[in-house]
């Protein structure tokens, strides 16, 4: 009989809707230097995938995540949907970054390439969302995932339906 060790995980976040409520009065680049000073709390995906370091500018958004077996499926690797997360959460912010105030988005879709296995022996990853293209109802952005040695992890491109908040 094999014996393995159990391990376990407890995270804790904020009352999403805190955050939520100043959508329509701040900017999107200003609703996420918020989130990056700690004004307001981060959304709770981050803490869930245990993303970290934020950077925000008009039009790019780099967020990190250090690879844990939490994150991993049965082959051994970071699940493929935590790094769609990551490319997704970096390409759609980058598009928010660019938006005023009274103004919203949402994903309308997310094509990702997966170029390398990611492991806990990778370790800390960068994805860094662009936008390339931004008009009146959709965006289009892109997001690159890479490791310590700047290799090329995973891409995405994602475009994103802009509209105005109720």
């Amino acid at each position: 009989m094999t014996q393995t060790q159990e391990r376990t995980r407890t995270f804790t976040w904020s009352d999403p809707a805190a955050g939520a409520a100043h959508l329509g009065r701040l900017s999107g680049l200003e609703l996420m230097r918020a989130m990056i000073a700690g004004e307001l709390a981060a959304p709770p995906i981050m803490h869930l995938i245990d993303m970290s370091r934020m950077e925000a500018e008009e039009g790019r958004v780099a967020v990190e995540l250090l690879p844990q077996e939490f994150h991993y499926n049965p082959l051994g690797t970071v699940h493929g949907g935590v790094i769609s997360t990551l490319l997704d959460t970096a390409a759609a912010c980058a598009v928010h970054t660019t938006l005023p105030a009274g103004i919203g988005y949402t994903s309308l879709d997310l094509s990702v390439k997966f170029l390398r296995p990611v492991t806990v022996d990778t370790g800390l990853l960068r994805c860094e969302g662009t936008v390339l293209q931004r008009g009146r109802r959709t965006a289009l952005a892109e997001a690159r995932l890479t490791d310590p040695a700047g290799r090329l992890v995973a891409h995405a491109t994602s475009t994103c339906l802009i509209f105005p908040l109720p």
